[in-house]
């Protein structure tokens, strides 16, 4: 990400918060995984969105209008001994030349150079709640300025959460987070079609999952979240992380696996026959869920609510499962009493970014907020027809169906973000036999 592109966001922020005000973020701690081993490092993504700083033990601070400079860091100073075990350290000099910021301060010196920062400002953003230790610090810090009240000192009157102003920001994409998004969508596209190239019967889940690793370590990408490999069975279980078993023939396989490029995520979902040919009920299942993944798209258009898109899926996936005979009754009946539930029970989608789970209300004033450009989706709609729903004809068992794409809002209509990977049943079909 282009330097500029930090440097707006924090002005942008700054404004928004207004003068006689300050922020105070910190990034994100490590990780243990086991013993003394961490998980690889991840920064806090708004940390991240803010400065673009990669290491842990740092606090970002921006005080809008000070003489000095608005943006200052306080950071793990150069250690030539550490350096060589854990690798090499931005430091003070570091932070202001490659990371922009006005100053820079060793973390250890926090406690004494900090609470004049936040001396005479009247508000306090910060991310309250997240990191108690954190918030027990600030206090800490603001509390030592007001037992100095009787010599003059001047303490923060008032705390406000930062995440309403920074999320409200994250949930609009500029384009550059765009280009990025799209180069990220496009390496798990890459991804799921070599996946179907591979898969056959007798492969195991993991060896499927081993496509994405390995395609998206070859782009410095990494996994978005634990991906989903669920074959027959496993592919009615929404969460289903294990990706143990073995792929059978005859049946179908769930993938739902996006790469990460730069902290900003993919999030693609495809569902195919382990032997490359869809059963006549695979094909019928599969053909209602596509059908309801294009009309969400169709709706995911500016001036629409964002609820508008899992509306007009739901309808469409109750209307093919009463034309299937799983679902019987009127469709409007069906749906207000919410009989598809059994088979479908999750939303079509969420707001995408820098989380796979973005930032941003869906909500405003206890309305469906409406869409606008630069926003962010996925489209997401399913149908999960497991063995353990009663009444079904068990040639329906454990079809496990959902077909996922990111589209981005524009004012021309929805761009897809994830194009490139087939869906069409016979696409799918004709690339499998390639």
């Amino acid at each position: 990400m282009n330097r500029e592109e930090y440097r707006r966001r924090r002005r942008e922020l700054m404004q928004l918060m207004g003068p006689d005000s300050v922020a105070v973020l910190a990034a994100a701690p490590e990780q243990i995984r086991n013993r003394d081993v961490h998980y690889p490092y991840r920064q806090d993504s708004d940390f991240h969105y803010l400065s673009g700083f990669p290491e842990p033990e740092a606090v970002m601070v921006l005080i809008p209008g000070r003489e000095h400079g608005e943006f200052v860091l306080f950071c793990r100073e150069r250690d030539p001994e550490r350096e060589i075990w854990d690798g090499p350290r931005a430091g003070q000099d570091g932070a202001c030349e490659q990371y922009d910021a006005d100053d820079a301060f060793p973390i250890d010196d926090i406690d004494e150079i900090l609470p004049g920062m936040l001396e005479g400002r009247h508000k306090v953003y910060s991310m309250m709640g997240r990191n108690p230790e954190m918030d027990q610090t600030l206090f800490g810090w603001v509390n030592r300025i007001r037992s100095r009240a009787r010599l003059g000192a001047r303490a923060p009157e008032e705390f406000v959460s930062l995440e309403h102003l920074l999320h409200e920001m994250r949930l609009f994409k500029s384009p550059a987070e765009l280009k990025l998004m799209r180069e990220a969508a496009q390496v798990s596209a890459q991804a799921h079609r070599q996946a179907m190239q591979v898969c056959g019967p007798d492969m195991y889940e993991y060896q499927v999952e081993a496509e994405f690793t390995g395609l998206f370590r070859r782009y410095n990408g990494e996994h978005a979240y634990p991906p989903i490999v669920g074959g027959g069975r496993n592919a009615c279980i929404l969460h289903y992380i294990e990706n143990s078993a073995r792929l059978a023939d005859g049946d179908l396989v769930l993938i739902d696996a996006g790469c990460e490029l730069d902290c900003y995520a993919s999030d693609i979902t495809r569902t195919f026959p382990v032997n490359g040919r869809f059963s006549a009920e695979q094909r019928a299942v599969y053909e209602v869920v596509l059908a309801a993944q294009l009309a969400a798209i169709d709706v995911a258009r500016t001036g629409n609510h964002w609820n508008r898109p899992h509306e007009v899926a739901v309808r469409t996936l109750v209307e093919g499962l009463v034309e299937l005979g799983l679902l019987r009754g009127n469709v409007d009946d069906l749906l207000e009493h919410e009989a598809y539930r059994p088979f479908f029970m999750h939303r079509t989608g969420h707001w995408l970014g820098m989380d796979v789970h973005d930032v941003g209300d869906y909500k405003v004033d206890g309305q469906w907020r409406e869409l606008e450009p630069g926003m962010v989706l996925t489209v997401e709609p399913g149908l999960y027809i497991s063995d353990r729903i009663e009444g079904v004809d068990p040639r329906w068992h454990n079809i496990g169906i959902r077909i996922e794409d990111d589209v981005a809002v524009t004012p021309d209509g929805p761009e897809l973000l994830s194009e490139g990977v087939p869906k069409a049943p016979d696409d799918i079909e004709a690339l499998m036999r390639a």
